[in-house]
């Protein structure tokens, strides 16, 4: 046998705990995927692009009405209108972005700086590019950016550092104080910034999502990769997109042409429909999201575990210290096992996790009948 080139991947924790969830008939708050319909005029328009005949290779880049919907929405969210030809890219879903961008601009030997707990994604792509992954700690309460410690990890063989706002899986957000800490650190050098922005438009208490691309300090110098399937529910789907300048998108678009060459055609067309015909789906998710926020927190009140606060994303923290000692993943087994109700263990978000961490990630982005049938579960404990 080779020897592996992912010694520490082994199947992803969100498959684990899901089949394990599947197995033992427990209510499903692990893997982030939504458990109600996508929009109804989402539906409509895909059928009408099948039926228009929109069934064949899209351009490499995506579907012009498409890209021209991103830059307009782009503009219309951030203030400032990417060159749809130039600067966007359709993309099958956002992990493939991601992926394209470390491959397309981290050579072998290189670091990239990353922020844990992060994304599983992240150092696989990093570590396939026979780069290496340098892992920065947020605060363990907060998770919060020590920029300072940020800047202690830049060596001459950085070339990327990959942000996540609003972050997964704590649902911390950027204040725009971050941004300027950002634009700092990579003054005077050659670093790329990889925003994951996939939770962009779900964000609450009256919060705004700071975006790199309205910092022109950042946006000329960054990736930003967003995501459709978690904007319109429809994570199966896996359409997402990549912002960059015109240099990175080029060579960003030499690793996409030979990974996935392009996306599912009918779905491009469809959201090229429903960005122009609906932008208030996307200009209301975060209430609509905050409105469930609320509801399961103050449920979850009512239980054992103590809700962290969440400021953005679908996910909801629980400290589980006064019901366990268990470590965090024989906790989500034994939630799943013994009283029906999955969650996903925060520890495989990190390459070190903070010793005593007693913390356990539940995705609500569920419908009320799935959230509250948790709830009633998890009020046993």
């Amino acid at each position: 046998m080779p020897q592996t080139k992912l010694p520490r991947v082994g199947t992803t924790i969100f498959t684990v705990m899901s089949q394990l969830a599947a197995e033992h008939g427990a209510v499903n708050l692990g893997q982030g995927f939504p458990d109600f319909p996508v929009p109804s005029g989402l539906v409509d328009a895909l059928d009408a692009a099948m039926r228009a005949g929109h069934n064949q290779y899209s351009p490499m880049t995506g579907v012009a009405p498409l890209r021209q919907a991103i830059a307009d929405k782009t503009a219309r969210c951030h203030g400032w209108r990417p060159d749809p030809d130039a600067e966007v890219t359709v993309t099958s879903g956002a992990s493939e972005a991601i992926f394209d961008a470390v491959h397309a601009l981290v050579r072998a030997g290189e670091e990239v700086v990353v922020l844990d707990p992060c994304y599983d994604c992240y150092e696989p792509a990093i570590e396939l590019a026979g780069a290496t992954a340098v892992h920065v700690p947020l605060d363990p309460a907060t998770f919060r950016p020590d920029w300072a410690a940020v800047r202690a990890a830049i060596t001459p063989r950085t070339r990327m550092l990959m942000v996540n706002s609003p972050h997964n899986p704590s649902g911390a957000m950027f204040e725009p104080s971050d941004l300027d800490e950002i634009a700092a650190l990579l003054e005077g050098n050659d670093i790329v910034l990889l925003s994951d922005e996939v939770y962009e438009h779900i964000v609450f208490d009256g919060r705004r999502h700071e975006s790199v691309l309205r910092d022109p300090r950042l946006r000329g110098r960054s990736v930003v990769v967003s995501s459709f399937g978690k904007t319109y529910h429809c994570t199966g789907w896996k359409v997402g997109y990549c912002i960059a300048p015109p240099a990175l998108s080029a060579e960003f678009r030499k690793v996409h042409q030979y990974n996935t060459f392009c996306t599912f055609t009918p779905a491009q067309y469809a959201f090229a429909d429903v960005i122009r015909a609906d932008p208030g789906h996307y200009e209301s998710l975060g209430a609509f999201y905050e409105e469930k926020r609320d509801r399961f927190r103050a449920r979850l009140l009512g239980t054992k575990l103590r809700p962290l606060p969440v400021a953005g994303g679908y996910f909801q923290l629980v400290d589980y210290s006064e019901v366990s000692d268990l470590d965090d993943l024989a906790f989500c087994r034994w939630l799943t096992v013994e009283h029906g109700v999955a969650t996903i263990p925060l520890s495989p978000f990190y390459r070190d996790p903070p010793p005593g961490q007693r913390l356990a990630r539940l995705c609500f982005a569920k419908s009320e009948a799935t959230l509250d049938a948790a709830i009633e579960r998890l009020q046993a404990l």
